[in-house]
């Protein structure tokens, strides 16, 4: 008795090389009547091997692997997306604000010479360099120079750029430091009319400070007045700045008040590596008042 002829060979790599041939050897055991027959029959080749198939789906380069790159050549290149917003390269802002202060320092205390020289400075600029304007602003506030920080200001305000509350500190600053009060009062109208309802408590404080600077009560209470419409509450220096004008015009009830409603009872100092609360200037003050005026009304 022939044994069957059974194929168990296992899919391998190295079958992908290979071809299905038609098999002439195969010998298959027939049934002819009540005996066995062995005859050779020629099987024909099939169009699609099953195991081929997933030989080939198993082994083949896939997309995604190197070898099907490979395959697929250079990869093209991917299409160029345009936007509608840029964004702001600050590469080499420094160097730009360093070249426009060198520029700057060269130029007579002129509005023409110094708007054409800042014209020629952003004549090949694509876009208005605003970042290194404002490096350049921060670079001569620290050195000081408050003529060429209010030129520098002004004309990139006269370009449309740069309208920040940063920019207007820095120009009230500068206004202040160079005894330029009446165009510190223009530029402030314009910002309270512009901005009624954004402006800082950081604007306020600097103008309070410009008015006390150079004795202006009056103006104190006026820009006190318009911090209280707006509901903006003052820190600490402007309280005693307010304070100190309304004592100046002799409103003694107005000013205790003010450090009643706005006044900071304790405040906090580091000593001898503790933290200690303590009472304020202000509030010592307003006691020391109380204290007199209650004395005096005994005595009387």
């Amino acid at each position: 008795m022939m044994p069957l002829a059974h194929d168990s060979s296992i899919a391998s790599p190295l079958l992908l090389s290979r071809i299905c041939q038609p098999k002439t050897d195969n010998t298959r055991a027939l049934l002819s009547g009540n005996k066995f027959s062995t005859t050779t029959i020629t099987v024909l080749p099939k169009t699609t091997c099953i195991r081929c198939m997933i030989v080939q789906s198993k082994f083949s380069p896939k997309d995604g692997s190197p070898e099907g790159k490979e395959k697929k050549g250079k990869k093209r290149p991917g299409k160029i997306e345009h936007h509608l917003w840029k964004r702001r390269d600050s590469a080499q802002s420094g160097q730009k604000a360093l070249n426009l202060v060198r520029t700057v320092f060269k130029l007579p205390n002129e509005k023409e010479a110094v708007y054409g020289a800042l014209d020629k400075w952003t004549a090949w600029e694509t876009e208005f360099p605003l970042i290194a304007v404002a490096k350049a602003l921060k670079i001569l506030r620290k050195r000081g120079q408050w003529v060429r920080v209010i030129q520098v200001a002004k004309w990139m305000l006269s370009k449309g750029q740069g309208a920040t509350m940063g920019t207007y500190d820095t120009l009230l600053l500068a206004f202040d430091m160079d005894q330029r009060v009446d165009e510190a009062e223009s530029l402030w109208n314009m910002i309270i009319h512009a901005h009624v309802r954004s402006v800082s408590k950081r604007l306020f404080s600097r103008m309070i400070a410009l008015y006390d600077h150079h004795n202006l009560p009056d103006k104190i209470v006026e820009i006190f007045a318009d911090m209280e419409e707006l509901h903006v509450k003052p820190d600490e220096d402007t309280v005693r700045r307010v304070a100190s004008a309304f004592r100046k015009l002799g409103q003694e009830e107005k000013r205790n008040l003010v450090i009643k409603r706005y006044g900071l009872k304790w405040k906090y100092i580091h000593f001898n590596g503790q933290r200690v609360r303590i009472r304020t200037e202000a509030w010592e003050e307003d006691r020391e008042s109380t204290n007199r005026n209650e004395y005096i009304s005994t005595r009387q």
